[in-house]
């Protein structure tokens, strides 16, 4: 089971770290994304900082290289007899050895959406992310935009801090000064609700995370919390395609921005050309010409999420020339359709989808330029959602010409379902195949791979690991 959120709010944060002046900040499960991003921000904002997490990484090796003492395997001797307080992602289990002795040492315990709302208080503009799908890439699109002014000197440097690393950061993290925070605004077990935007970004909500969320009311009443978190002074600024975001901004009292590509939208894309890449469109504010965008992305979703990064970025006043410039020189998110290289002629691609809107959006994206097969090769992630999307996940792959499945992988669950791999490649139907190991995957595509095909390997687990078999990692 997953370890709960904190909620103890900024004033209390403040107080655990002002007595951590002279003792440590320790990180459970440091290599991860975010958190390693978070223990790099509060190293350079003074503090002693140490952390562990079950095996190095690039990420742990990051830290590594700017001092932060990490620890390999959960042990609570980890801890030290300096330790000021404890910073943890909800993904732990509650039996955690690190956990448990600063429990029971009275060492404060403080969730990682908890800190990060501590953190970005100290920040003007707080701009937030929020999204079942695009999160990530939106972030990464405002991060080029206000680092492309920055470099410019059109804007104020922004402090970034994403759920995936970007080129132009060198990392999922970017320290500037201290007038933009532009963060990703994770929704799972309501982790959103610790933070503290101004500028409050609804992409998209959908059913997902069922190991938490119960339903649609249940979601939706969540975002809608969110969004009421900017206050009267903020901006909201939604998807008018999609009814739970506008059902979940119908009641603040901010002021609102709509986007989408409906009429009556404040930022609509019309003349849109997906069919080529880059992708090309205008973009409307209020009826009238704002810009045109060449955005080097694929797919409808990457269009939504252009609009919502260029609201956002005009909310803080930059300008639409320098928009435009930014989307196009958009590189792409690490793990979101990131080209690794070729087999036999193919080109090979890495992308995080792990539920069945990505994967459907994602795959449209790419057969909309391929000129050979389309396959698709997927490791579900948990047994919760798999079983939870059994037949949407079966419908998810109408456009690849060919499915190849890994193990599913577990993260925090057991299997109390009966779902497996193999029964989703049964009822994904003949063009569906399932594999016991990345081993036997590798020589499928090594075997079977043709020139002008694409392969999307994708998956939030460790599919990744298949990229050293296939020799393009």
């Amino acid at each position: 089971m997953s370890t709960p959120n904190t909620h103890f709010g900024y004033n209390r944060i403040t107080s655990i770290m002002e007595s951590c002046k002279n003792k440590s900040v320790f990180f459970i499960g440091a290599g991860g994304i975010m958190m390693s991003s978070l223990a790099l921000l509060t190293r350079e904002a003074g503090y002693e900082t140490a952390g562990s997490d079950r095996a190095p990484s690039k990420l742990t090796a990051r830290l590594e290289s700017t001092g932060i003492k990490v620890y390999y395997g959960h042990d609570e001797r980890n801890l030290g007899d300096n330790c000021g307080a404890v910073v943890y992602t909800v993904a732990i289990s509650e039996d955690n050895p690190e956990y448990l002795r600063a429990q029971r040492e009275g060492i404060p315990c403080i969730s990682r959406a908890d800190y990060l709302g501590y953190i970005m208080m100290s920040y003007k503009h707080r701009i937030g992310i929020a999204g079942m799908h695009g999160k990530s890439t939106c972030t990464s699109m405002c991060a080029e935009i206000f680092l492309s002014c920055a470099e410019r000197g059109e804007k104020t440097d922004p402090t970034i801090v994403s759920g995936a690393e970007y080129v132009s950061m060198g990392g999922a993290y970017h320290l500037g000064d201290h007038d933009e925070f532009i963060f990703e605004a994770c929704e799972y077990m309501d982790s959103f609700l610790d933070f503290n935007p101004s500028i409050a970004v609804l992409l998209n909500a959908e059913m997902e995370h069922v190991d938490y969320f119960k339903s649609m009311e249940h979601i939706c009443g969540s975002f809608a919390q969110y969004a009421s978190l900017v206050g009267d002074s903020g901006t909201v600024i939604y998807n008018a395609d999609d009814e739970n975001t506008v059902c979940a901004a119908k009641n603040v009292t901010a002021s609102k921005i709509s986007f989408g590509l409906s009429d009556g939208c404040d930022f609509r894309a019309v003349n849109v050309e997906i069919d080529k890449l880059p992708i090309e469109f205008d973009i409307l504010y209020k009826n009238r010409l704002f810009v045109h965008v060449s955005l080097p992305s694929r797919g409808i979703h990457s269009v939504y999420n252009a609009l919502a990064a260029t609201a956002a970025s005009y909310t803080c006043g930059v300008s639409a020339e320098s928009i435009a410039r930014g989307l196009s020189a958009f590189k792409g998110a690490k793990r979101r359709m990131e080209y690794k290289g070729e087999i036999s002629g193919a080109a090979v691609y890495d992308d995080y989808g792990h539920h069945p809107t990505e994967i459907s959006a994602t795959l449209k994206g790419a057969k909309s330029t391929c000129t050979g097969r389309l396959i698709c090769v997927f490791q579900p992630h948990t047994y919760s959602r798999t079983a939870e999307f059994a037949d949407r996940f079966a419908e998810a792959f109408e456009c690849a010409d060919k499915v190849i499945l890994a193990d599913i992988y577990a993260a925090r669950e057991n299997n109390i379902y009966g779902i497996s791999s193999e029964k989703l490649a049964q009822e994904i139907g003949d063009k569906a195949k399932y594999k016991d190991s990345f081993d036997a995957i590798a020589r499928m595509l090594k075997d079977d791979a043709q020139k002008d095909d694409i392969i999307v390997v994708m998956g939030a687990g460790d599919i990744f690991k298949l990229f050293t078999k296939l020799g393009l990692d």
